[in-house]
């Protein structure tokens, strides 16, 4: 297809591949998103000089890949941020790659894979060391792998300006809640950092990154998944602090998704930069007058569900009606338009007559944790869990651990990809259903998949310190506090007001036809942790000393 680049863009897909293979040519493969200014950018300088488009057809197969949309495809590929210009072979092997590029850049770097191409053709290619076929190093799960992460914590630590890092300055949420709990003076001053940096504070939400370890170069990029898991930190975050200034952001957030990405039964994928600086620096009733950000309204089913785990925690946590209301009609909307309850199948997305894969872990693991949450919030959603567990166990989780997709497709899309982030969303989210169903074969699988990555963790980083968490929890036990009383009761409310945002509350545990871990009468509550079983709790301040009796 052409564009107003007057660059000839093909589709990802067999087309395109058979095409570069036919004329013997590499491919340019473009990585961009809505959101992403950058991306914009060089199409508005690069590709649309005349040149370099004329140079990229003639000498080149191009293809343009949405990120949002093929999650797989950009883990191949990523070349470190996006934009990401990448060169292929015919059969989709790596050449080269590289991030923004100018037109000059963008000329010498096409020159020196033409003369890559016409000295070593297609052996020039390579394929990336994550897709070399070779399972992660497992190995035993003991206590040295939270300690390992929890150290890092502190070693990558920035004193002078919170956060984690030396350049640019990601909210990491994920590594946010794991020090909530080990570390919670640098969990809170990163997020009271990711408030004065990243919050928006006139419409709510959360941008994607700082470019500079002060905070400061903002990227103006809002999408579902970072503004859906900086609410849930914030949320947790005052779980265990009660104050305000950690409340007010995830709820100014969950307005922005409501309103802002909401469309009508669903939250759309980002809003991009727009006019960047001058439309976000502007003040409320100036921005009215101003050209709006651009804005993917594509409803996709893993951010969703991010988004409704997100607002459910609020609700929990405040009571917040809102939350609780719009996390039940995205979950509606996804079961309407995007989970197959029966077999248990995800769709990415529907756009149109555009239909995203299916069986995505990424989609997977958060649906089942969302509607885990659901279960434990409002009482329904256990099936739902179910039936996607029990399908990405089937058909995703291959020699102890799990790949990232159907394993076919162009490119290197038939190799196996097995995130480490990814199977921690998932063995997590297996481990909260275990808690509470009590199947035995969900916390088997959380196991296993931990397992799998045990032996390299002397080399993991705070990016994927919830894989801490999870470790922690398989070797210490998940704190559940089963509740004999409908969501809503006042035990209800205090079982989600106790401090730990690991923990999994469990209404309806007296009903014969409710899934629970243990047998709880009627009016009261009861504490596991660590294999122990509190004594039964009938008002909340009865189950505030059971948690303080039964949790060490």
């Amino acid at each position: 297809m052409t564009d107003r680049t007057h660059v000839e863009w093909r589709e990802w897909g067999p087309e395109a591949f058979a095409e570069a293979d036919d004329r013997d040519r590499p491919m340019l493969l473009s990585l961009s998103a809505t959101w992403c200014e950058g991306c914009h950018e060089m199409d508005a300088t690069t590709y649309a000089e005349p040149r370099i488009a004329a140079n990229v057809n003639e000498g080149f197969v191009p293809v343009r890949v949405d990120v949002d949309r093929n999650p797989r495809v950009r883990e191949r590929y990523n070349m470190g941020g996006f934009p990401t210009t990448a060169f292929l072979t015919p059969d989709g092997e790596l050449l080269t790659g590289a991030g923004y590029l100018g037109v000059d850049g963008m000329r010498q770097v096409l020159e020196s894979v033409r003369t890559m191409w016409a000295e070593k053709g297609r052996d020039a290619g390579r394929i990336p060391r994550a897709l070399d076929a070779a399972l992660p190093p497992s190995g035993e799960l003991t206590d040295a792998v939270e300690s390992h992460l929890a150290g890092q914590l502190e070693a990558k630590y920035d004193t002078e300006h919170a956060g984690w890092g030396t350049e640019a300055k990601f909210p990491l949420p994920r590594t946010v809640e794991f020090a909530l709990k080990r570390d919670r003076e640098r969990a809170l001053r990163t997020l009271d950092a990711v408030r004065d940096h990243l919050a928006d504070d006139v419409a709510g939400g959360f941008f994607r990154f700082a470019g500079s370890n002060d905070w400061g170069n903002v990227a103006y990029e809002k999408p579902i998944d970072t503004n859906a898991a900086v609410t849930r930190a914030f949320a947790n975050a005052y779980l265990y602090t009660g104050e305000a200034a950690y409340l007010d952001p995830a709820v100014d957030a969950v307005g922005f998704l409501t309103d802002d990405l909401w469309t009508g039964y669903g939250v759309g994928g980002s809003l991009g930069p727009g006019l960047g600086r001058a439309y976000y620096a502007a003040p409320a009733d100036d921005r009215a007058e101003l050209d709006s950000p651009r804005r993917d309204l594509t409803v996709y089913a893993g951010g969703n569900a991010l988004a409704a785990d997100a607002l459910l925690a609020v609700a929990a946590y405040t009571d917040d009606d809102r939350a609780r209301e719009y996390a039940r009609r995205i979950l509606d909307g996804l079961e309407r338009d995007l989970i197959d309850v029966e077999t248990g199948a995800v769709t990415r997305y529907r756009a149109g007559d555009a239909v995203g894969e299916r069986d995505l872990l990424e989609d997977a693991a958060r649906t089942v944790a969302a509607y885990t949450r659901a279960a434990g919030v409002l009482g329904e959603g256990t099936e739902v869990a179910r039936a996607v567990a029990d399908r990405a166990i089937d058909e995703l989780h291959v020699d102890g651990s799990f790949v990232d997709g159907p394993r076919s497709g162009a490119g290197l899309l038939d190799r196996p990809f097995r995130p480490l982030d990814g199977n921690v969303e998932m063995a997590t989210a297996l481990l909260d259903l275990a808690a509470v169903t009590g199947t035995d074969r969900y916390r088997e699988v959380a196991r296993e998949t931990a397992s799998s990555f045990a032996g390299a963790t002397e080399r993991l980083g705070v990016q994927v310190a919830g894989y801490g968490s999870l470790v922690g929890r398989l070797l210490r036990g998940s704190t559940v506090v089963a509740v004999g009383e409908a969501p809503g009761s006042d035990l209800h409310r205090a079982a989600w007001r106790v401090a730990d945002h690991e923990k999994v509350v469990v209404p309806n545990a007296h009903r014969a036809d409710a899934p629970s871990p243990v047998d709880v009468d009627e009016g009261s509550a009861v504490v596991l942790a660590g294999g122990t079983v509190s004594d039964p709790a009938t008002t909340p301040d009865e189950l505030m000393s059971r948690v303080a009796e039964t949790v060490r």
